[in-house]
C-alpha cells in the first residue's frame, strides 16, 4: 500500500461498497446512481461536512435533535451556525419512547428544518421506533417538507443483522426522500483510531448527485483536503471479500448477542434481588447503551460507593457488563435505588 494522497472524496472502492452496505446492493437509488458518496473522518467528520454543506447550499438554519441525543451532535451543528431545537424522545414515566411528543414537536417545525434521526440503537437511550412508528415519522417529515438526516453509527452492532439495522434508512429511501446519511465504521469494525466513515446524499436523480458531490468536495478541500487511506483499505478489503465479510458478520452477531444476553441477565439479577421498580425497559432497549432511568444522585452513588462508572444522566455501557460482574452491578443498582 502506498502513501499517496487519496482524492478529495476518498477511496472509490470504499465509497461504492459503503453505499451498497447501508442502502443495499439492490437499492434503486444505488442502481440509478443518484447517491453522492464521499469518504469522511468517521461519524463526527461526516456530520461536520454534512452540516456545512446543508447550511451553505440548502440554506438550512434550524435542526431538530431528539432529547436526549449524542452530546457531540449539538456541538457539531452549533459550530456550523445552526439554531438547535429538540423534540421529546425519552419518557421518564414509562422509561420508553415518547412517540406522541416527537410527532407533536415535528408538526410545529418550520419548513426546511433538518431532523437528525438515529438509524438504529439510539444513543444514549437504546430506544428505537418500531417500523410502524418510522412510517408515521416519515409521513410527518414529508408533509411538513422537513429534511431527514440519519446518523448510522451502529449498523450490525444493534441486532447483529446488517440489513435490519439499516432498515429505517432504506424505508425512507423507498418512500422517495432526498436526505443525508452519516456512516461510521468505528464501532462495527473496531476502527476507532482510523477515523473512517462516509457521507451520503440521496438525490432525486444522477445529475443532481453529481452536482452535489462536486460541491461537497469544495467543502472538504479547505477543511481537511482529503481523507486518510488505511482505514478505507481495511473496510474495502472486508466488504469486497465474501469470506472476510461473512466472518465479520458472524463476529458482529456474536458481539451483539452477548450484549442482548447481558441485558437479560441484568434484569434477572435485579428481579432476584427484589430491586424496586420495573426494569423491563433494559431488555426492551437495544445496542451498546442502556438508559437505566437512574437519577443523578443514584448515579453518584453508583460511581462513588460502588465504582460503577456511568454518565449522570443514567446511561450505562452494556458492553462493559459481563458474566463476572453482572450480579455486582445489579447489587449496586438496588442499593442506589433504595438509598440514594
Amino acid at each position: 500500500m502506498n502513501k499517496e494522497y487519496l482524492p478529495i472524496d476518498g477511496l472509490d472502492s470504499f465509497c461504492k461498497l459503503s453505499r451498497e452496505l447501508i442502502f443495499g446492493s439492490d437499492s434503486p437509488a444505488v442502481a440509478e446512481n443518484r447517491i453522492a458518496t464521499l469518504q469522511a473522518l468517521s461519524g463526527t467528520g461526516s456530520l461536520r461536512v454534512g452540516a456545512e454543506f446543508l447550511k451553505k447550499h440548502m440554506g438550512a438554519s434550524v435542526i431538530y435533535f431528539s432529547k436526549p441525543t449524542w452530546g457531540n451532535h449539538l456541538k457539531i451543528f452549533e459550530m456550523a451556525g445552526y439554531e438547535l431545537r429538540e423534540f421529546p424522545y425519552w419518557k421518564q414515566e414509562t422509561k420508553g419512547f415518547d412517540f406522541e411528543g416527537m410527532l407533536g414537536a415535528l408538526e410545529q417545525a418550520p419548513e426546511g428544518a433538518v431532523v437528525m434521526l438515529h438509524a438504529c440503537a439510539h444513543n444514549p437511550t437504546g430506544v428505537d421506533p418500531t417500523p410502524d412508528q418510522w412510517d408515521q415519522i416519515a409521513e410527518v417529515i414529508s408533509r411538513k417538507n422537513l429534511f431527514p438526516y440519519f446518523d448510522s453509527a451502529y449498523q450490525g452492532f444493534a441486532t447483529g443483522n446488517l440489513e435490519a439495522d439499516a432498515g429505517s434508512i432504506r424505508r425512507f429511501v423507498n418512500k422517495g426522500f432526498q436526505m443525508a446519511v452519516s456512516q461510521s465504521y468505528a464501532k462495527n469494525c473496531g476502527l476507532y483510531g482510523e477515523r473512517i466513515g462516509a457521507l451520503h446524499f440521496v438525490c432525486s436523480d444522477e445529475d443532481t448527485a453529481k452536482k452535489v458531490l462536486s460541491q461537497v468536495k469544495l467543502v472538504v478541500r479547505p477543511m481537511y483536503s482529503n481523507p486518510p487511506m488505511h482505514g478505507a483499505h481495511i473496510v474495502s478489503r472486508i466488504l469486497s471479500d465474501p469470506s472476510l465479510k461473512e466472518s465479520w458478520q458472524t463476529e458482529l452477531t456474536a458481539v451483539s448477542q452477548r450484549i442482548i444476553d447481558m441485558r437479560r441477565r441484568l434484569v434477572e439479577e435485579l428481579s432476584k434481588l427484589g430491586t424496586p421498580g420495573d426494569w423491563s425497559h433494559i431488555t426492551n432497549q437495544i445496542g451498546m447503551f442502556s438508559y437505566t432511568g437512574l437519577t443523578p444522585p443514584q448515579c453518584e452513588n453508583m460511581i462513588n460507593k460502588w465504582h460503577c462508572y456511568m454518565l449522570k444522566n443514567g446511561r450505562i455501557s452494556m458492553s462493559g457488563i459481563n458474566s463476572a460482574n453482572v450480579a455486582y452491578v445489579a447489587q449496586a443498582i438496588k442499593d442506589s435505588v433504595e438509598n440514594a
